[in-house]
């Protein structure tokens, strides 16, 4: 098309999708350590650790995983993962563009309830249809590697069979709900909180519309979407983890923990 600035031409929707994902599965083998240790904090304390195993912050829990487990610990359910990232960020991160024109009309410039409500749509078809790879990934990164110890699966493709077998399709799509619903709060509080920090910013001069602005606007961001998304994300981890039988639903995880392990039992990881 002559005359035509790349930028000019939207990628079609097939590209939008592959990137999303691939960049997503990039970003994943890089912070996949890190998640890997929010799992097992969130998940400590639900029952008695292993050979004395306890953990401690985020560092302490990838250091005793490495002396007890061996590196590749860290990246337990790696597949899952790269599993979920393909399924889960091509649908809502590459939808995105295609859903909020829906929702304006194609006009430019959307508010940030428009954002936010496409950003919960794309969330919510992500997660209903990457669900059974995040059950997956959760199981794996839970499980513990140590001699003398069962190992719960011992492959990907064996524990969606597993998993499909013994809990049937339920068990695969275990803890959509609270998912959808993290995704939710994570999408309001991250748009709202970040324009909020860079309008206040801007407004009392002290940077100015550019890169460390919204470097410092996306950090603070992040922080009180984390505060807040935090609860929520301890119990999705530990409902999705669960065997059947443990918890009779979302609601009964949250509630078993509040009365077993107190308030501060939400914000572990």
């Amino acid at each position: 098309m002559v005359g035509l600035k790349p930028t000019d031409v939207p990628p079609p929707l097939g590209v939008k999708m592959a990137s999303a994902g691939a960049a997503a599965c990039i970003a994943d083998l890089v912070t996949f350590p890190l998640d890997t240790a929010k799992v097992r904090l969130q998940i400590q304390g639900e029952k008695k650790g292993l050979a004395g195993i306890r953990y401690r912050g985020v560092f302490g829990t990838i250091t005793t995983m490495v002396r007890t487990e061996g590196p590749r610990s860290l990246y337990n359910g790696l597949v899952a993962g790269l599993q979920r990232q393909l399924c889960f960020a091509s649908i809502r991160i590459g939808l995105y563009d295609n859903v909020k024109n829906v929702y304006t009309g194609g006009k430019d410039n959307p508010g940030v309830l428009v954002r936010i409500l496409a950003g919960c749509t794309t969330g919510a078809m992500a997660v209903s249809f990457a669900q059974p790879t995040d059950v997956v990934k959760v199981r794996f990164q839970a499980q513990v590697n140590l001699d003398g110890v069962a190992r719960r699966y011992n492959g990907t493709m064996q524990a969606y069979r597993h998993i499909f077998q013994n809990e049937g399709l339920r068990g695969l799509w275990k803890g959509t709900l609270p998912n959808i619903t993290r995704n939710a709060l994570v999408n309001c509080t991250e748009l709202v909180t970040y324009d909020l920090i860079k309008e206040a910013i801007l407004k009392r001069n002290l940077l100015s519309d550019n890169l460390p602005c919204h470097f410092v606007s996306a950090f603070g961001a992040g922080f009180v979407t984390t505060v807040i998304a935090s609860p929520v994300d301890v119990v999705k981890t530990r409902y999705m983890n669960s065997p059947p039988g443990q918890y009779k639903s979302a609601i009964n995880c949250a509630w078993t923990m509040m009365t077993k392990e107190g308030p501060t039992a939400f914000y572990k990881g």
